[in-house]
């Protein structure tokens, strides 16, 4: 009930900006306050609990983060790895920079559900996101991502967890919805959905005690064959790092088939990162073939 009230609202927002001025005008959209019910407080206030017990302010104004560890892709919940060891920095909002360490003909996923990547013969990899533009670094030189593998990525992003609680939880046309007890991953927890204006959500599973995050679930509709497609993260291992209780393992599922696991030796925050970590700039077109000398 609360999510078509709220769907309803979202579509008046839209129906507003076209509509023809009354003699009496209607309060602004922003004056609807989307959130303004029982149910809508309560998830609020989990939210509010969930930031408080990752660091609060700490966590809020981070400006970058350095992770290590070691990668396993995985099919069908198998893999054939013995771990792929990588180095990850991020820069929030929208920069980030993936390397592969010492290994020859390798398939990386960073980030992703499967899909897509770049594969070394000789030296270490590298896939840098600047804004909405990706690139893959090899031995060969730096091309585009490819335009699937780069949506598939901007959507993740816009469905992490920085974004959620940096992002989605303070726009205004955003209704937030509580979904009550549930227990994931073996934990005890309590669920919030979130709903945007494009009618677009992501809902979140925070631990009954901790208040941790320990999943995010979101779907999204296959642009060719039209199928819908679920994708989770589920966090565990939290450690205390500069202030920041941060998630040491993190499982992907595609479809409810895990797909990726990350586990995490080593983080940290905000670094001294120069900005040249996070710029590139294309030098061969990987369809084109290279010409033999």
């Amino acid at each position: 009930m609360y999510r078509l009230i709220a769907i309803s609202l979202l579509c008046a927002l839209g129906a507003a900006q076209t509509a023809p001025t009354p003699a009496h005008p209607a309060p602004a959209p922003s004056a609807i306050n989307l959130n303004d019910s029982a149910n809508a407080r309560k998830a609020r206030a989990v939210l509010d609990q969930a930031i408080e017990g990752v660091g609060g302010q700490a966590y809020l104004s981070y400006e970058n983060k350095e992770e290590s560890g070691r990668y396993y892709p995985l099919y069908h919940g198998h893999t054939n790895s013995l771990g792929i060891p990588y180095n990850y920095y991020v820069e929030y909002p929208d920069r980030d920079r993936f390397e592969v360490l010492r290994l020859k003909d390798v398939h990386i996923i960073p980030g992703q559900i499967d899909i897509g990547g770049v594969k070394s013969k000789k030296s270490d990899d590298v896939l840098i996101h600047n804004g909405d533009k990706g690139y893959e670094i090899t031995y060969k030189g730096t091309a585009a991502q490819e335009p699937e593998d780069l949506r598939n990525y901007l959507r993740r992003r816009q469905h992490s967890l920085e974004w959620i609680f940096r992002k989605w939880i303070r726009d205004p046309n955003v209704a937030l919805f509580y979904d009550g007890p549930a227990v994931v991953d073996g934990k005890e927890t309590e669920g919030v959905t979130l709903l945007n204006s494009e009618n677009d959500s992501v809902s979140v599973s925070l631990d009954l005690n901790t208040h941790y995050p320990i999943k995010i679930s979101y779907s999204w509709r296959d642009p060719k064959d039209k199928q819908k497609n679920v994708e989770d993260e589920v966090y565990d291992g939290y450690k205390l790092v500069q202030g920041i209780w941060t998630a040491h393992s993190i499982t992907r599922y595609f479809n409810g088939e895990t797909s990726q696991q990350r586990f995490i030796t080593s983080a940290s925050y905000n670094l001294k990162l120069p900005d040249s970590m996070f710029e590139a700039a294309v030098t061969y077109d990987p369809k084109v073939p290279l010409k033999k000398r």
